[in-house]
């Protein structure tokens, strides 16, 4: 099994969570979600943002305004619908009890290794002239 692949798989399943986080927090054009994906360390592709943002909108979750540039066409910026927010709560509730679930089941393993070591060490006298 490849690592990256899965952790590739990973990524593209939180994907339209992190589109939306970076929405919500105020109007966004394409490049802006790019690079605030980059300086989290998720790299995403155009390639893959704008249909993204083309069935996030066609859901009604986005919307989205052009302004003019002074370098170039107008930009078009996108911003959270009020379905769009209500989608987001949910995303975030699903997130929050995967990470939650994810994190108990990592952990429980942790404390499981810890057990089996420390009844490991109990079968070793510490004087072992004993």
């Amino acid at each position: 099994m490849n690592i990256d692949n899965t952790a590739s798989q990973m990524r593209k399943g939180v994907l339209e969570f992190c589109i939306l986080s970076i929405i919500k927090q105020g109007e966004a054009y394409p490049s802006d979600n790019i690079e605030r994906m980059k300086s989290a360390n998720l790299n995403i592709l155009e390639g893959t943002l704008y249909p993204l943002l083309t069935r996030l909108k066609n859901a009604e979750f986005l919307t989205y305004r052009w302004i003019e540039s002074n370098s170039g066409p107008p930009r078009k910026y996108f911003s959270l619908t009020e379905k769009g927010a209500v989608f987001y709560k949910e995303l975030e509730t699903t997130w929050n009890e995967l990470a939650s679930a994810v994190k108990e089941l990592s952990n429980a393993e942790q404390a499981h290794t810890e057990e089996q070591d420390s009844k490991e060490d109990q079968n070793f006298p510490e004087n072992p002239t004993e």
